[in-house]
């Protein structure tokens, strides 16, 4: 409670009074439609990268927003119409944000965070996407509000889920990272094969990479 109340205090949600108020009429709206409303209204992006072409301006251009959702049967209605990951090309990354927070390092509501990254076989990173789609969507993981999104990068030999939070400094804040660690590796089941790592975005932006350097914590 403590840590949570830390978080509060010195990184305040990017929901501000007005989206709250948003939400909370969002919600209302869909309860009288007879709807299921999720706690967040969210937005998957898709980003086709160009081979050999590392600059932001380029990665910011080529993001386009799919499709945004907020309640139950908006989420199946559109999920079921994505591509799944295993028909996408590389390098190709799929983004599901909450609404308001753009996929970027440089955005308000990311720019003091980071990522833990997961590193998975191209065969199973499908399964291990939509668990982790499944948990954010329905707030099952721990320090949810900390949670900005999630992104899956195919790779040529690899697939790389990264789940994004917004604080990834002071060592009290750091328990909540912590925590969320070990909330993702709960919710996907993972195996003591599979080793997280973790990356503040602030260092993506000076080495101008998403999973090269990374700090490993197990």
């Amino acid at each position: 409670m403590e840590v949570k109340a830390e978080l509060e205090k010195n990184n305040p949600c990017p929901w501000t009074e007005d989206r709250e108020a948003e939400d909370h009429q969002r919600i209302s709206l869909d309860l009288k439609a007879g709807l299921h409303p999720l706690k967040h209204k969210f937005v998957f992006w898709y980003t086709r990268r160009t081979p050999g072409v590392r600059t932001q301006t380029s990665y910011e251009d080529n993001i386009n927003k799919v499709v945004d959702f907020s309640n139950v049967e908006g989420f199946w209605v559109s999920y079921c119409h994505l591509a799944r990951p295993s028909t996408l090309p590389s390098p190709t990354d799929l983004h599901l944000f909450k609404d308001g927070i753009r996929p970027l390092w440089e955005d308000s509501a990311n720019c003091n965070g980071g990522k833990w990254i997961i590193r998975f076989k191209k065969a199973v990173s499908g399964r291990f996407w939509e668990d982790l789609v499944l948990a954010l969507v329905g707030d099952q993981l721990d320090y949810g509000d900390n949670i900005c999104g999630a992104v899956l990068s195919i790779r040529f030999n690899e697939d790389i889920l990264s789940v994004w939070n917004r604080n990834a400094s002071d060592n009290q804040l750091w328990q909540a990272v912590m925590a969320l660690r070990d909330s993702i590796k709960r919710h996907l089941k993972l195996l003591n094969g599979y080793v997280m790592e973790y990356k503040p975005h602030d260092a993506s932006l000076r080495d101008n990479s998403s999973y090269r350097n990374t700090w490993l914590r197990g």
